[in-house]
């Protein structure tokens, strides 16, 4: 009877995965699931949570919804992992409640833009490789990132080599525009792109006329070449 009403009273979903800790901090929910050296997100993370920690693991990327049933979610720690990739949908269902989002110490090069704008949280970028670019520009403009960790958002990679181990704002704070580069570029290829097509019509309607030309010479010729009437006659 006794065993009964502890499946009653423990509420579903509130199991802790095997390899974390669940604890309480100021009466909410924490799942601690730091250097279990996990390689993916555990599945069975309890629907309360309010913190969750994963950092120092090996988990190499966030899939789309990876934490959609974590409603309560405030606080998420993935730093010092070996996140490579993120997609667009990874912090869908979290991105309202979410406060703090720490993504630092990891091997992210480049992040959809559409992941992080839609967050209100706090965001941690630092020590990853990244590659600077119109995306990432765009993030550090309208996302809300942590004011202690911008400095060390640096440009592993970058279009003009003068440009590979600075801080991105400091590159910003120069005068560059990634976005203004890649319009550019669009630009250029949309008007050799156009320059193509206009180059085919003009040689098509050349091969028209030259075509026809020789058709209505050869029509003359054989005109030419057929008996005269006032022949006939005579």
């Amino acid at each position: 009877q006794a065993f009964f009403c502890l499946l009653l009273c423990v509420p579903w979903g509130s199991s802790c995965p095997p390899s974390c800790q669940c604890t309480e901090r100021a009466g909410a929910k924490a799942v601690l699931c730091s250097s279990r050296h996990l390689e993916e997100i555990p599945k069975d993370i309890p629907k309360d949570a309010v913190f969750l920690k994963l950092d120092t693991n090996s988990i190499t990327r966030i899939p789309s919804n990876a934490f959609r049933h974590l409603s309560h979610l405030e606080e998420l720690d993935l730093s010092r992992n070996a996140i490579e990739k993120i997609d667009r949908a990874a912090f869908k269902g979290v991105a309202a409640g979410l406060r703090t989002l720490d993504l630092s110490s990891n091997r992210i090069r480049s992040i959809p833009k559409e992941a992080l704008l839609a967050l209100n949280a706090k965001l941690r970028l630092a020590n990853n490789p990244w590659h600077c670019e119109c995306a990432l520009q765009e993030v550090l403009w309208e996302a809300r990132l942590d004011p202690d960790s911008v400095q060390d958002i640096t440009c592993h990679t970058a279009p003009r080599e003068e440009y590979v181990g600075k801080p991105l704002l400091q590159v910003l704070d120069a005068g560059v525009n990634f976005c203004s580069v890649r319009q550019r570029t669009t630009d250029v290829a949309m008007f050799i792109t156009m320059f193509g097509w206009f180059t085919m019509v003009i040689v098509y309607v050349i091969c028209y006329v030259r075509h026809n030309r020789e058709d209505t010479c050869k029509h003359v010729d054989y005109l030419k070449s057929l008996p005269s009437t006032q022949g006939h006659a005579e």
